[in-house]
């Protein structure tokens, strides 16, 4: 869709859509990915953070040239447009070539660009599930997290690294590596402006769903009581660091690192303010925010798989808390 909203002319209209219905239809026939977006919905409900970014098909059928055009002018226009750079970069030369490309390409006014409203108000938890014939049940538990802006954004990536972001995480570790529980299993972490995402993904079979779901809220509970294990935290950090520094060995990193810093309005933050924000962080302020974001009556669920009556009743097992709330 990106080729077409840039094509001048949008003469082939059809023929894009029909692409993009082509990429919906694969997404969604890939459970595993598609889950994602039915725990966003479970957490933030009707609100545009809930929505799919590929977009449904039943938008994309009835989007017109028209509505293309408008979006195209409003949003694609010099006055909305970050240019990053990294590496052997003349910084003069490459000013200058923007300053000519904005001469040329001039900047109409259409007024301010329609943006989403705030996050107000938490909503309350999600429940989602979508049937698939399939043999593996493919399961998200989630929550609201903390904003871009937020100090404490450190502390969650602490947090996310100790409970399922790496191959020595609680998770991992617990279902996947000593029983054997689940095929993949993982935390994930997002950050917007106003809010975030916190959630943990677990792809099993349905004998193993109920367990799997039951270790993965005894973790979350371990972490929030304070029971950190001696090394854990120190890992963790590590882990964060070096990811961060083999990241800075790629130009284009820089360079997407600087963009989105700029695009989203986030702070820029120097490579070593960055690892002494993560040395910054203790054990109590990971706990603290896995009690606050993961507790039982703040978790949504979403999953797809074969019977929603199973999905339930393993949910029920594992966490009643969200069963009843959902």
């Amino acid at each position: 869709m990106g080729d077409m909203v840039f094509s001048p002319l949008f003469n082939d209209l059809d023929a894009e859509r029909a692409v993009v219905l082509e990429e919906i239809a694969m997404y969604e026939d890939t459970p595993q990915e598609l889950v994602h977006d039915l725990i966003g919905e479970a957490i933030f409900g009707s609100h545009a953070l809930g929505r799919p970014v590929i977009g449904t098909a039943e938008v994309i059928s009835t989007v017109s040239k028209r509505s293309l055009r408008s979006h195209h002018a409003a949003f694609y226009a010099p006055s909305n447009v970050v240019v990053a750079a990294a590496g052997s970069v003349d910084h003069d030369q490459l000013v200058g070539l923007v300053e000519r490309s904005i001469e040329r390409r001039g900047d109409a006014t259409h007024g301010k660009p329609r943006v989403r409203p705030p996050l107000l108000k938490l909503p309350k938890p999600g429940l989602r599930f979508q049937r698939k014939d399939t043999e593996q049940y493919h399961v998200c538990l989630g929550a609201t997290g903390v904003s871009r802006s937020d100090r404490r954004r450190f502390a969650a990536s602490i947090l996310d690294a100790i409970l399922g972001g790496s191959a020595s995480s609680r998770l991992f570790q617990e279902i996947r590596e000593k029983r054997g529980l689940a095929y993949s299993v993982y935390s994930f972490l997002s950050q917007y402006a106003d809010s975030g995402q916190i959630g943990i993904y677990v792809g099993t079979r349905d004998e193993n769903l109920a367990e799997a779901l039951a270790i993965t809220v005894e973790q979350i509970a371990d972490i929030a009581a304070g029971n950190l294990k001696q090394g854990e935290l120190t890992r963790a950090q590590e882990n964060l660091k070096g990811r961060l520094l083999l990241s800075m060995e790629s130009t284009s990193s820089r360079m997407t690192r600087l963009g989105k810093s700029l695009a989203t309005d986030s702070e820029i933050l120097s490579l070593d303010r960055l690892v002494a924000e993560i040395d910054a962080v203790d054990a109590d302020a990971v706990s603290a925010l896995a009690a606050e974001l993961l507790a039982p009556e703040r978790l949504s669920a979403a999953g797809i798989g074969p019977s929603e009556e199973h999905f339930q009743a393993a949910l029920e097992q594992a966490t009643p808390t969200l069963a009843r709330a959902a």
